[in-house]
């Protein structure tokens, strides 16, 4: 699929990943709703891209996205608003060591919702014209993440139920692809979370310990993770891909077998 003449909706769309996917889908001819809480930031963000890309491409929606009722609505209005749904992308996301629940709340419940809703739309099934859906993982949600437990458990959440429910969208004949994006450490407002012990909680004292671990591997820019979306809307055969990203080996792949078997 290309996104010229599309319509995507990403959520937290204001700053970090969000706003660079959101222009990079508008630079390949997408028209954008940018779901995102922060009502300042979405429409300074709003303002800029109108001056770039007119003010008809794009519709910002305030939404809290652990709120069921919000993030329906945030769904409906984009439909009424550009008469369809073709590209989705569940980004929001949130590090709080401290208040756990509420990481669980954004980055793993939202993101479940936010599929279901999607492919409520999408699903030919049931009406739609299909679509794309992508998932906003890490490379937390691959490996351990010692000083960030929830926020490592929420994130191998989104792969896990990412996977399982695309295979069930091809068995089903859908025709909505679902995929999932694992960067490393990324140039976001979220890195600034590891600095706050309201955020971190009991893991403030190790918050030396993750700076060293971004001085070894390296921070990526936003537009990279916008480049590897484009590339998972447009590759019509990735469906249950995990991409990742990393400062080392840039795009690439997590390989996973089909009939491997757990020794027990």
């Amino acid at each position: 699929m290309y996104a010229n003449g599309k319509v995507a909706l990403v959520t937290g769309a204001a700053q970090g990943i969000g706003r660079a996917m959101v222009e990079e889908l508008l630079n390949k001819g997408a028209a954008l709703a940018m779901v995102d809480q922060n009502r300042i930031a979405g429409e300074q963000c709003k303002a800029v891209l109108d001056e770039k890309f007119g003010s008809n491409r794009t519709l910002f929606i305030q939404c809290d996205v652990t709120d069921q009722e919000q993030l329906r609505d945030a769904f409906q209005k984009t439909v009424e608003h550009f008469g369809r749904l073709d590209i989705l992308v569940n980004n929001a996301g949130v590090n709080n060591e401290k208040d756990w629940e509420k990481t669980i709340e954004v980055n793993l419940i939202s993101v479940i919702r936010g599929t279901y809703i999607g492919l409520e739309l999408m699903n030919k099934k049931n009406g739609g014209q299909g679509g794309v859906i992508i998932n906003i993982s890490s490379l937390a949600g691959l490996t351990p993440a010692a000083y960030q437990p929830v926020y490592s458990a929420s994130k191998h959440g989104v792969i896990g139920f990412t996977r399982s429910i695309a295979a069930l969208a091809s068995i089903g004949n859908y025709g909505v692809r679902v995929n999932t994006v694992c960067p490393a450490f990324v140039d976001t407002p979220l890195l600034e979370s590891i600095d706050k012990e309201e955020n971190m909680g009991e893991y403030f004292q190790y918050k030396d310990n993750i700076k060293d671990m971004m001085k070894l591997f390296g921070v990526l820019d936003p537009s990279l993770i916008a480049q590897g979306l484009v590339r998972l809307i447009e590759d019509e055969t990735a469906n249950g891909a995990v991409m990742k990203i990393t400062t080392s080996r840039g795009i690439h792949f997590e390989e996973f077998s089909a009939h491997q078997k757990t020794k027990v």
